[in-house]
């Protein structure tokens, strides 16, 4: 799988931008602030629907642009060809075509392009909140299976709308103040009918977060699973050491449950387990969500535990162990997707060399030369192992809204 081709329209700093590309290193090569994080942020777009940068899809679109951004991916898999069309609409519903036809959604071009991309962001992976590395199992578990991005989408809707609930109901069991006056209450309405209702509400959403969030962390577990030989490996060749990397999953589920403790082993319940164990931990937590008007448990609450030998990695790694770390998880990412598609995804790697030393470059870069594609920004060639530049490599430099390959790189394969 490799990208042949990528064109931006009003997306970020670009008017407009075609770049041809084919299998083996392609290298942008420009300043800060010259758009080479932009053009790969456009292709990790094509992946996941989303950016690495911005949680919103607004400041993608070029200021003052009189519409919608625009990216163009061609997609090479088996030696054939897709071509991936995107409108990145602000406020609106963006749309989405397939060789020329349009979706009925977006969502529909997932795995057409699967990617894993690591830039200097993904350091809060390792020091970051715990949203940073749900979002890391999310994403990865997407690009393995994409129909997995409809469950995501479900469950952050029932989260919202049982949080809505949560708020709009917790007046009903507070005591009434003298500048409150009490709860407004329907005409005929009493008091405990209004709490009566709520909870018979609460209960539907209730079994709804407990399906869909049952899944989801079904999901999670097996996907963390699969993925702990390839940390630990891809840790102990970048870190050049035989310290241990391990990634432990905590859930939000009750702590004295049976479930809880197997999922904190490493442990894959069963998903009707699962369901049970989130429905019984809501009830135990009715009280704190009633009077506070927020989700206590589910998914949307756990964490992801990275520890290296017998510390954990938060707080007691060093910076370069950080880094190391940090790329060791998007590395296994690579190798999990590797194993599971037959092929390689496309390998990005945003402005990483830079923050790497001498050692840990050179062992990336021997990880990742044979990679079907493997698309580098990097701010001055020097940044760039000599291994990664050679014979065959595509090199791009690129200024403010110009993208000219230098002589001597090939031709896109058609």
């Amino acid at each position: 799988m490799h990208l042949s081709h990528l064109g931006v329209a009003d997306f970020r700093s670009y008017p407009r931008a075609e770049v041809e590309l084919g299998p083996g290193v392609s290298v942008l090569l420009g300043r800060n602030g010259q758009g080479k994080t932009n053009l790969v942020e456009a292709a990790g777009y094509v992946a996941s629907l989303s950016s690495h940068r911005v949680a919103q899809d607004a400041p993608l679109v070029r200021a003052d642009a009189g519409g919608p951004a625009i990216i163009r991916a061609t997609v090479v898999r088996d030696g054939r060809e897709s071509l991936v069309e995107l409108e990145i609409v602000p406020g609106r519903a963006n749309r989405a075509r397939l060789n020329r036809s349009p979706v009925a959604r977006q969502r529909d071009v997932l795995g057409t392009l699967r990617s894993v991309l690591f830039a200097p962001e993904d350091l809060a992976l390792v020091k970051g909140d715990p949203g940073e590395r749900r979002r890391f199992l999310d994403d990865l578990l997407v690009a393995r299976q994409p129909r997995w991005a409809a469950v995501r989408g479900d469950y952050d809707r029932t989260v919202r709308q049982r949080g809505a609930l949560l708020k709009q109901a917790a007046h009903l069991w507070r005591a009434p103040s003298r500048r409150s006056g009490g709860p407004r209450l329907a005409p005929g309405e009493s008091l405990q009918d209004a709490r009566s209702s709520a909870l018979a509400t609460l209960a539907v959403f209730d079994d709804q977060l407990a399906q869909i969030g049952g899944a989801l962390l079904y999901a999670r577990l097996r996907l963390l699973r699969d993925l702990q030989p390839y940390l630990d490996e891809a840790y102990r060749t970048i870190s050049d050491s035989d310290t241990p990397a391990r990634a432990v999953y905590r859930s939000s589920l009750a702590e004295d449950s049976d479930v809880a403790r197997r999922v904190a082993a490493g442990e894959v319940p069963e998903q009707d387990e699962l369901v049970a164990a989130l429905l019984e931990s809501m009830e135990g937590v009715r009280a704190q969500e009633q009077e506070r008007g927020v989700c206590l448990v589910g998914p949307h609450r756990d964490d992801l535990l990275l520890s290296l030998g017998a510390l954990q990695a938060k707080g007691y790694a060093s910076h370069g162990e950080s880094w190391s770390l940090a790329l060791s998880l998007r590395l296994a990412g690579f190798h999990l997707l590797r194993h599971d598609l037959g092929t390689d995804p496309v390998l990005v790697l945003d402005d990483v060399f830079a923050e790497l030393d001498s050692g840990r470059r050179e062992r990336l870069a021997d990880l990742v030369v044979d990679c079907e594609q493997v698309l580098v920004t990097a701010a001055v060639a020097d940044d760039v192992p000599d291994r990664l530049l050679g014979e065959g490599a595509r090199v791009f430099d690129v200024t403010l809204g110009s993208v000219v390959a230098r002589a001597g790189t090939p031709e896109a394969l058609p």
